[in-house]
Order: structure tokens, then sequence, then C-alpha cells
């Protein structure tokens, strides 16, 4: 049974993030939790690396003192699963935006999937999507993306150490991604349908492991809360 000073001088939660939330949202409200909870009326949590809320998967929160890892954390290797649908995109490269152009993929074999897989692994030059968190001129990039403003935005240099896909289902790839920090899994998946000569957009994701920690020791932020008030 965990106590207010074991929050406040720091612990690793390591939350299984649900659909549809942002890793801002499950951040607020853990730490509300918590301070119910113990009735304290400041603690500082934070989380080491955004998910988006189409993605499921591992949250690493740290809470008090241990938040000063987070940049630490942050840094480490991480591990993905998903799915990429080829033949079409969408402005965000998922599905949080419509589909917005459709491509031919019966020239795509099965072969031709494998091989191509090959050109994203090491390091390679990645744009990341205007749909995105990351800042330019003081302003988050889906800031601009949906006033419909145009912005420059720079590549820059990631690492894939793993790119496989698992299972192919007609358009849908099953897939594996061991990346960098600041790898964006959904321009992998835009870029691979451009290498493919056609399209793609990222149907689902869910991070497996940060460094290691694994999303299978992760638990739930309704079970999290109710040990709290056990």
């Amino acid at each position: 049974m965990k106590t207010s000073e074991d929050y406040l001088s720091g612990q690793v939660l390591l939350i299984d993030k649900p659909l549809n939330w942002t890793s801002f949202q499950v951040v607020n409200k853990l730490r509300w939790e918590i301070r119910q909870a113990f009735k304290i009326k400041k603690i500082k949590v934070g989380h080491a690396g955004t998910l988006d809320p189409l993605a499921t998967g591992l949250l690493v929160i740290c809470t008090g003192k241990m938040t000063k890892q987070i940049d630490t954390f942050q840094g480490q290797i991480k591990e993905y699963t998903g799915t990429i649908t080829l033949g079409s995109t969408t402005p965000s490269f998922d599905l949080e935006t419509e589909i917005n152009e459709t491509f031919a993929t019966n020239h795509i074999t099965e072969a031709l999937i494998h091989q191509t897989t090959k050109q994203f692994i090491g390091d390679i030059q990645q744009f990341p999507p205007v749909f995105s968190a990351l800042k330019k001129d003081g302003k988050r990039l889906y800031e601009f993306a949906r006033s419909g403003e145009e912005v420059e935005i720079k590549s820059r240099m990631v690492n894939i150490s793993l790119f496989e896909i698992t299972k192919i289902d007609s358009i849908n790839l099953n897939f594996k991604v061991v990346c960098s920090k600041g790898t964006y899994i959904r321009s992998l998946a835009n870029d691979f349908g451009k290498a493919l000569q056609s399209g793609a957009h990222l149907s689902a994701l869910r991070r497996t492991k940060i460094g290691d920690f694994n999303v299978k020791k992760a638990t739930t932020i309704d079970i999290f809360i109710d040990t709290l008030k056990a």
C-alpha cells in the first residue's frame, strides 16, 4: 500500500493508455486522483513520451521527484505494433482525419511489401506529420493544420532498428517496429505507402515497450484508481 510520501518522493507508474484519451488527459486524471486520495495540495506528475489519442499502450508516468527522470526515459528505444492500411491517405496520416486520396494497390505483392520494409531500416530522414504536437514559432503544428495554414516542416534523423510485417490481410498490414525517440509511426506508414508506389495510412497503433518497461506490466487507469482507494 503506497502512501502520500511514496508518490511525493517519486513513483514510476506503467499505464496502458485507452483509446481516445490524450496522454495529457491521463496525466491530469492520475494527478487529480492522487491528490484526492491523499489530500495533497500539489504534486508533480508527468509522462515520458506522448501517445496520440488513437494509439493505445504503454505510458510511463512519473510522480514527485521521479519527474526528473522523464528526459532519460523519453530517450529510450521504443517498440510498437499496429496496422497500416494500403490504398488511401489522410492529412493526419492516421484516422484522426478523413481519407483524402485513394491509390491503386493491385501491383503490390507480398514480396514487394517485405522487400520495401528494408528501405526504412537504420538512420532515415523523416518529416513529422503536420497534425502533431511539435511546436513551431511557439505554436503546435496541429494548430496550423486545423486552421488551414501552410507551415514548413523540417525533416529529422531517426533510427529504425526493426520494421517487420507480421501479417498481411488484403490491404491491412500488421507490423512491429523498434525505433528511436522522435520517430513518428504515422509518418512511417505514409512514407511506406509512397515507397510502394501507392498510399497508406496508420489505422491502429499500440506502444508495447519503452526501454525495459513493458506494457505487459502496465495497469489500466481504473485499476490504478482502485488501488488508491483500497
